[in-house]
């Protein structure tokens, strides 16, 4: 497996996307208010995973303020899921941070992902109070990660 950073204009990034969307609609139902969210059109930095040059997850960070970096689009095929890809990913959204000069990355999820859940508090991220416009949705958590 290989990690490659790309940005959202990558078709193999839009098509992942795709089933992640799929995948929290039948989890939230398809008006929940997080889906507001989802929006990729201007993300500079991806980052996919490539099994024998297939996509199989991906993952991206876009400026939140003058430090923090926040984490989105995170996903893992059904298939490899269970083999630390996320992982993987993750780790190389926070080396980027760190390379673009960012202490902290933070992130929304909602609280119908216990597996997304179990992956960020694994790699030390905390829950912290609800930010931005996510304070009026009740079931949104936060995360945290000073890096």
């Amino acid at each position: 497996m290989k990690i490659i950073r790309t940005n959202s204009q990558n078709s193999e990034f839009k098509r992942l996307v795709q089933l992640l969307n799929s995948d929290l609609a039948g989890r939230d139902g398809k008006a929940h208010p997080l889906s507001q969210f989802n929006d990729i059109s201007n993300l500079n930095h991806v980052v996919l995973a490539l099994k024998d040059d297939k996509a199989i997850g991906c993952g991206s960070i876009s400026e939140y303020n003058f430090d923090s970096m926040e984490i989105k689009r995170m996903y893992v095929s059904p298939e490899t899921r269970g083999q630390r890809i996320g992982e993987k990913i993750l780790s190389e959204l926070e080396n980027w941070s760190k390379e673009l000069g960012y202490s902290r990355c933070i992130l929304f999820m909602g609280s119908k992902q216990p597996e997304a859940g179990k992956l960020y508090q694994r790699n030390n991220y905390i829950f912290i109070e609800k930010y931005g416009i996510l304070k009026d949705i009740p079931d949104s958590l936060c995360l945290a990660k000073n890096l």
